[in-house]
Protein backbone atom coordinates (compact mmCIF):
# COMPACT_ATOMS: atom_id res chain seq x y z
CA UNK A 1 0.00 0.00 0.00
CA UNK A 2 1.42 3.28 -0.85
CA UNK A 3 2.62 5.65 1.92
CA UNK A 4 -0.30 8.54 2.52
CA UNK A 5 0.90 11.64 1.95
CA UNK A 6 1.72 14.33 5.13
CA UNK A 7 -1.12 16.76 6.02
CA UNK A 8 -0.31 20.14 4.93
CA UNK A 9 -1.45 23.11 6.71
CA UNK A 10 -3.97 24.60 4.65
CA UNK A 11 -3.11 28.38 4.73
CA UNK A 12 0.36 30.28 6.11
CA UNK A 13 0.13 33.36 7.38
CA UNK A 14 2.66 35.91 8.33
CA UNK A 15 2.15 39.85 9.88
CA UNK A 16 5.47 41.72 9.46
CA UNK A 17 6.35 45.29 10.22
CA UNK A 18 8.40 46.98 7.32
CA UNK A 19 10.51 49.93 8.00
CA UNK A 20 10.03 51.38 4.57
CA UNK A 21 12.28 54.45 5.16
CA UNK A 22 10.17 57.15 6.37
CA UNK A 23 6.83 55.15 5.46
CA UNK A 24 6.16 53.19 8.14
CA UNK A 25 3.10 50.60 7.66
CA UNK A 26 2.24 46.99 8.11
CA UNK A 27 2.25 44.66 5.45
CA UNK A 28 0.60 41.05 5.51
CA UNK A 29 2.30 38.58 3.41
CA UNK A 30 0.23 35.71 2.75
CA UNK A 31 1.67 32.71 1.16
CA UNK A 32 -1.40 30.28 -0.42
CA UNK A 33 -0.42 26.89 -1.03
CA UNK A 34 -3.97 24.73 -2.07
CA UNK A 35 -5.13 22.98 0.82
CA UNK A 36 -5.08 19.30 0.55
CA UNK A 37 -8.85 19.53 1.09
CA UNK A 38 -9.34 20.79 -2.47
CA UNK A 39 -7.56 17.49 -3.68
CA UNK A 40 -9.68 15.52 -1.42
CA UNK A 41 -12.84 17.43 -3.04
CA UNK A 42 -12.36 17.22 -6.70
CA UNK A 43 -11.99 13.33 -5.88
CA UNK A 44 -15.00 13.23 -3.68
CA UNK A 45 -16.91 14.85 -6.74
CA UNK A 46 -15.44 13.01 -9.20
CA UNK A 47 -16.46 9.61 -6.99
CA UNK A 48 -19.80 11.43 -6.90
CA UNK A 49 -20.19 12.19 -10.55
CA UNK A 50 -19.31 8.39 -11.26
CA UNK A 51 -23.09 7.16 -9.37
CA UNK A 52 -26.68 6.86 -10.74
CA UNK A 53 -28.39 10.06 -9.61
CA UNK A 54 -30.31 8.64 -6.97
CA UNK A 55 -27.38 7.06 -5.39
CA UNK A 56 -25.92 8.98 -2.27
CA UNK A 57 -23.00 8.19 -0.42
CA UNK A 58 -21.84 8.99 3.12
CA UNK A 59 -18.71 10.70 4.42
CA UNK A 60 -17.75 7.98 5.97
CA UNK A 61 -17.60 5.95 2.89
CA UNK A 62 -15.72 8.93 0.95
CA UNK A 63 -13.11 8.86 4.01
CA UNK A 64 -12.64 5.06 3.87
CA UNK A 65 -12.77 4.98 0.00
CA UNK A 66 -9.55 7.61 -0.15
CA UNK A 67 -8.11 6.49 3.46
CA UNK A 68 -8.83 10.48 4.77
CA UNK A 69 -9.64 11.54 7.83
CA UNK A 70 -13.37 11.74 8.35
CA UNK A 71 -14.49 14.93 10.32
CA UNK A 72 -11.53 16.57 7.53
CA UNK A 73 -13.61 15.36 4.43
CA UNK A 74 -16.40 16.07 5.89
CA UNK A 75 -15.75 20.10 6.38
CA UNK A 76 -14.73 20.23 2.57
CA UNK A 77 -17.81 18.81 1.73
CA UNK A 78 -19.79 21.16 3.64
CA UNK A 79 -17.96 23.90 2.32
CA UNK A 80 -19.25 22.18 -1.44
CA UNK A 81 -22.63 22.04 -0.45
CA UNK A 82 -22.49 25.59 0.93
CA UNK A 83 -21.18 26.72 -2.72
CA UNK A 84 -24.12 24.27 -4.24
CA UNK A 85 -22.17 22.30 -5.70
CA UNK A 86 -22.88 18.81 -3.71
CA UNK A 87 -25.84 18.33 -1.76
CA UNK A 88 -27.05 16.26 1.41
CA UNK A 89 -29.85 13.37 1.30
CA UNK A 90 -31.08 12.37 4.98
CA UNK A 91 -32.58 8.53 5.49
CA UNK A 92 -30.77 5.40 5.47
CA UNK A 93 -29.26 5.73 2.23
CA UNK A 94 -28.50 9.26 2.84
CA UNK A 95 -25.53 11.31 2.14
CA UNK A 96 -23.60 13.51 -0.37
CA UNK A 97 -24.42 14.16 -4.25
CA UNK A 98 -23.52 16.54 -6.57
CA UNK A 99 -26.26 19.03 -6.22
CA UNK A 100 -25.50 20.19 -10.55
CA UNK A 101 -24.17 17.59 -13.82
CA UNK A 102 -20.73 16.71 -13.56
CA UNK A 103 -20.83 19.10 -16.87
CA UNK A 104 -21.69 22.27 -14.75
CA UNK A 105 -19.64 22.15 -12.50
CA UNK A 106 -16.34 23.54 -13.26
CA UNK A 107 -12.73 23.42 -11.55
CA UNK A 108 -12.78 26.87 -10.65
CA UNK A 109 -15.98 26.42 -8.71
CA UNK A 110 -14.60 23.93 -6.68
CA UNK A 111 -10.88 25.93 -5.95
CA UNK A 112 -13.58 28.98 -4.84
CA UNK A 113 -15.80 26.47 -2.18
CA UNK A 114 -12.72 25.07 -0.77
CA UNK A 115 -10.02 27.88 -0.87
CA UNK A 116 -11.54 31.10 -1.74
CA UNK A 117 -11.42 33.68 -4.36
CA UNK A 118 -9.38 35.94 -3.47
CA UNK A 119 -5.91 36.66 -5.23
CA UNK A 120 -3.30 34.62 -4.21
CA UNK A 121 -0.53 37.02 -4.49
CA UNK A 122 -0.39 39.96 -3.04
CA UNK A 123 2.28 42.65 -3.57
CA UNK A 124 3.26 44.89 -0.65
CA UNK A 125 5.50 46.93 -2.66
CA UNK A 126 8.40 46.63 -1.01
CA UNK A 127 9.94 48.25 -4.13
CA UNK A 128 8.78 51.46 -2.48
CA UNK A 129 10.91 50.34 0.97
CA UNK A 130 14.16 50.84 1.56
CA UNK A 131 17.27 53.53 1.45
CA UNK A 132 16.43 54.29 -2.31
CA UNK A 133 12.25 54.46 -1.54
CA UNK A 134 10.61 57.77 -3.39
CA UNK A 135 7.67 59.33 -2.88
CA UNK A 136 4.19 56.62 -4.07
CA UNK A 137 3.04 59.50 -6.36
CA UNK A 138 6.27 57.91 -8.34
CA UNK A 139 4.10 54.61 -8.66
CA UNK A 140 1.64 55.08 -10.85
CA UNK A 141 1.51 51.26 -11.85
CA UNK A 142 1.41 48.40 -9.52
CA UNK A 143 4.90 46.74 -9.60
CA UNK A 144 5.83 44.78 -12.84
CA UNK A 145 6.24 41.08 -10.59
CA UNK A 146 2.37 41.79 -9.41
CA UNK A 147 1.34 42.15 -12.69
CA UNK A 148 3.26 38.94 -13.92
CA UNK A 149 1.72 37.08 -11.16
CA UNK A 150 -1.67 38.31 -11.58
CA UNK A 151 -1.55 37.73 -15.52
CA UNK A 152 0.00 34.53 -14.65
CA UNK A 153 -3.00 33.40 -12.02
CA UNK A 154 -6.00 34.96 -14.50
CA UNK A 155 -4.62 32.50 -17.16
CA UNK A 156 -4.60 29.33 -14.19
CA UNK A 157 -8.21 30.45 -13.80
CA UNK A 158 -9.35 30.72 -16.64
CA UNK A 159 -8.39 26.78 -17.63
CA UNK A 160 -9.85 26.21 -14.38
CA UNK A 161 -12.92 27.61 -15.45
CA UNK A 162 -12.76 26.36 -18.65
CA UNK A 163 -12.31 22.82 -17.24
CA UNK A 164 -15.36 20.59 -15.91
CA UNK A 165 -15.92 17.96 -13.78
CA UNK A 166 -17.12 16.25 -16.74
CA UNK A 167 -13.66 16.38 -18.48
CA UNK A 168 -12.14 15.25 -15.44
CA UNK A 169 -14.50 12.25 -14.84
CA UNK A 170 -13.55 11.41 -19.35
CA UNK A 171 -9.66 12.00 -18.11
CA UNK A 172 -9.90 9.19 -15.13
CA UNK A 173 -12.01 6.94 -16.96
CA UNK A 174 -9.00 6.44 -19.75
CA UNK A 175 -6.43 6.37 -17.29
CA UNK A 176 -7.79 3.90 -14.59
CA UNK A 177 -6.44 0.76 -14.83
CA UNK A 178 -9.35 -1.47 -15.38
CA UNK A 179 -8.44 -3.94 -12.28
CA UNK A 180 -8.55 -0.86 -10.42
CA UNK A 181 -11.83 0.37 -11.73
CA UNK A 182 -13.39 -2.72 -11.07
CA UNK A 183 -11.98 -2.92 -7.46
CA UNK A 184 -13.29 0.41 -7.10
CA UNK A 185 -17.27 -0.90 -8.47
CA UNK A 186 -17.07 -4.35 -6.27
CA UNK A 187 -15.49 -2.18 -2.73
CA UNK A 188 -18.80 0.39 -3.53
CA UNK A 189 -21.36 -2.09 -3.86
CA UNK A 190 -20.40 -4.04 -1.04
CA UNK A 191 -20.13 -0.90 1.16
CA UNK A 192 -23.62 0.60 -0.13
CA UNK A 193 -25.03 -3.27 -0.02
CA UNK A 194 -23.98 -3.09 4.21
CA UNK A 195 -25.68 0.37 4.47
Amino acid sequence: MPAKPPFAKQRVFQSTKINCGINYGYFIFIIVKHTEGLEWAIHSCSILAALPPETALPTRLLAAFFELPEAYLAKQLQKLSGAGLVETRRGPKGGYALAKSPADITLLALVNAIDGSERHFHCSELRQCGPTAVSDKQYPRPCGIARSMWKAEAAWRAELKNTTLKDIQVIGYSETPPEQAQKALNWFKEKLAQS
